[in-house]
């Protein structure tokens, strides 16, 4: 029996066709393996730039520090210096503290407080400012020196009482004149001190006998000259002390850790 053409797939238009949604394969995205070495280059360039800053941060070299007053004109005494630790790359001007020997022999140029940091600037060979002069401390009370008293002025030294016996001058006189304050020490709090002040003077020798007895007993006063005298002030020798280490030559001429020879002098 004939049964009819049966219908094949050429009948239906072909086997069945993929699903809509699928896509067809696609080639894998491209690498770029420069720009991964770039990164890595820039993240190891970081951190070495990172460790650089910090171990040159880190790089330290003793300098001078002045924990004490030290007057215009007066010879540094090592009881006044101090070791310090300073960044070698500070940019700032020092004297090494290998030098504090050679600095003990030469003068102040210019009163310098405590806590400053010396350099080369500061220190000279030699001083005028007691030539020929008598250097003698007064322990002075409120009342007989100024308020606004400080190192370097020019005074007069009156006497302010009856002299006690075996104390040449009068009431009024003075004992001595043109003298120059070299240093000015005021007791710590609970020192028990009834003294105000501490006050080293250099003065004319002829005159120093009548201050000290007179001051011994406290019957002096002072009177600061006009302008504090600083006009008729002997300024000190600009002659050299040692040599100030600086940012040009700290790596070159310091004598410490990771450096070269400490600076000479600077004095013959």
């Amino acid at each position: 029996m004939h049964r009819g053409i049966s219908t094949g797939p050429d009948q239906q238009g072909g086997w069945a066709t993929e699903p809509a949604g699928r896509r067809p394969p696609s080639a894998s995205r491209e690498r770029k393996p420069l720009l991964a070495v770039l990164a890595v280059l820039l993240i190891a360039g970081g951190a070495l730039g990172a460790y650089y800053l910090v171990t040159q941060n880190a790089k330290r070299v003793a300098a001078i520090e002045i924990t004490k007053q030290v007057s215009a004109g007066q010879k540094f005494p090592l009881s006044a210096m101090s070791e310090v630790q300073i960044p070698a790359n500070s940019g700032v001007n020092y004297v090494p503290w290998s030098e504090a020997s050679q600095v003990a022999q030469f003068y102040a140029g210019n009163a310098i407080p405590p806590g400053t940091l010396l350099n080369g600037a500061m220190v000279v060979r030699a001083s005028n400012l007691t030539a020929g002069r008598d250097v003698l401390g007064l322990a002075l009370k409120d009342g007989q020196l100024p308020d606004d008293l400080q190192v370097g002025d020019h005074i007069d030294i009156y006497e302010v009482q009856n002299g006690k016996p075996g104390c040449p001058g009068f009431p009024g006189e003075a004992l001595t004149q043109n003298a120059l304050v070299l240093a000015i020490t005021t007791p710590s709090a609970g020192s028990g001190s009834t003294t105000q002040d501490d006050v080293l003077v250099a003065l004319n020798p002829p005159d120093a006998g009548a201050v000290a007895c007179s001051a011994a007993n406290g019957i002096v006063g002072i009177a600061v000259l006009p302008g504090g005298g600083q006009q008729a002030a002997p300024g000190p020798s600009t002659s050299p002390g040692p040599q100030t280490s600086s940012p040009a030559t700290t790596h070159r001429r310091r004598g410490h850790p990771g450096a070269g020879s400490s600076p000479s002098p600077g004095v013959g």
